[in-house]
């Protein structure tokens, strides 16, 4: 339980923080003050820029505004009940709009919201954790909400930022630093080694009462280290001294929801057999994996896979792999009958173009299409094949035209 007198200090004193704070690089979020009716979520990743962005968001809201940030250490302990003490305040100050940051750290925070939001007024909020959107909402936002997800810049945000032109230099250096703006603005690997820290410890293990921290952060940095490869529950618990399968796979919903890794499935029209084959594992960050990998020195071809992903990632999550006899990287699912299929191989060469060509055709024959992509470093080029059209493109060039 928190004083009026310290809820007030903490609202005055983040206020004037806020605007002290500079609001940054416009980030690519449309349509943020479109749902008037309907709260706001914004979920992502710890120090992606959800804060930055409710300040872009609460410097174009006509009208009263309350920034209220969770994680803030005077509001330890802060319940359910606060919120009566808040509505004191609120009342005094006519406020029209409520951005609520972290608000995951309150328990039942989306009663409150409902309330606000049938009382008229328009809720901002962001949150670390994806299952918020989900198990902790149950039915009280049903209807109510509109989800956004914010991950670190985007190449073409890097570029905004950096005043970077778009080439193989430019891609090749995103793909090393990744896109936290902090790591942009200081160029210190040190804090992608803090992040990935603290999302592990704070993020993780203390809000899941996780005793095994080791073995937590054992498993992170493996799978950091071997982003782009497929795993298992069964084969990550002959590796890892943590319990059962059913542990380690709970393990892995929380670096999830964390939004840490993304995991996606090998294609399959069976649902079932979805779920019981492996899952390729990606970071949300080729720098945080530069930063806090122990064996990823020179495999630039899984980070451009990884950057690729990413790419792909921030317009759909309807993402797969192909493998039967061959492989292809990305079966992607959006709004056409058919899906979209993507290769991605830093450096076409004698050894590799067959494998790499083979692999979306069988993938290109299986689903019906024509036309594929294959997506290099620096390399631009285009087969055919069996009637089959497969175009080579840059990824700094890819990037560029397909946002």
């Amino acid at each position: 339980m928190i004083s009026k007198l310290i809820l007030e200090q903490v609202i005055e004193s983040q206020r004037e923080r806020l605007k002290q704070m500079d609001t940054g690089l416009k980030r690519e979020v449309p349509g943020v003050l479109s749902f008037p009716s309907h709260a706001l979520i914004v979920t992502g990743i710890r120090r992606c820029g959800k804060s930055t962005l409710l300040q872009q968001i609460n410097k174009d809201a006509t009208g009263e505004t309350l920034y209220l940030n969770f994680e803030d250490p005077r509001l330890a302990g802060f319940d359910l009940t606060d919120f009566d003490r808040l509505q004191e305040y609120l009342n005094s100050k006519k406020i029209d709009f409520l951005f609520f940051d972290e608000i995951q750290n309150v328990s039942k925070w989306e009663n409150y919201v409902r309330f606000k939001l049938d009382e008229g007024y328009k809720v901002f909020i962001t949150g670390s954790n994806a299952s918020m959107l989900s198990r902790e909402m149950g039915s009280k936002l049903t209807g109510r909400h509109i989800p956004r997800e914010l991950l670190p810049f985007s190449f073409s945000e890097y570029l905004a930022y950096t005043g970077e032109p778009a080439s193989a230099a430019s891609a090749a250096k995103y793909m090393k630093m990744g896109g936290f703006p902090e790591m942009l603005k200081t160029g210190m690997p040190e804090v992608l080694m803090h992040i990935f820290n603290d999302i592990v410890t704070r993020d993780i293990a203390l809000r899941y009462a996780i005793r095994n921290t080791s073995g937590l952060k054992q498993l992170a940095v493996w799978l950091i280290s071997n982003a782009g490869k497929p795993v298992t529950g069964n084969s990550l618990k002959k590796v890892f001294d943590i319990g059962s399968s059913s542990s380690i796979m709970e393990y892995l919903s929380h670096l999830s929801d964390a939004y840490l890794f993304f995991f996606v499935p090998k294609f399959s029209y069976s649902q079932k057999v979805q779920i019981v084959n492996a899952r390729k594992v990606y970071s949300i960050d080729t720098g945080l994996i530069s930063a806090n990998s122990i064996s990823f020195s020179d495999d630039q071809g899984r980070l451009l896979e990884n950057m690729v992903f990413l790419h792909l990632r921030r317009q759909t999550s309807g993402i797969c792999y192909f493998a039967e006899r061959k492989e292809c990287d990305f079966v992607v699912f959006g709004n056409e009958k058919k899906p979209s299929l993507y290769q991605v191989c830093w450096q076409l060469d004698r050894d590799n173009l067959d494998r790499e060509l083979d692999g979306m055709k069988e993938a290109m024959d299986f689903f019906g299409i024509k036309k594929g992509m294959l997506i290099t470093h620096d390399q631009s080029d285009s087969f055919v094949i069996g009637g089959k059209t497969i175009k080579v493109i840059p990824y700094y060039l890819w990037a560029a035209e397909h946002l």
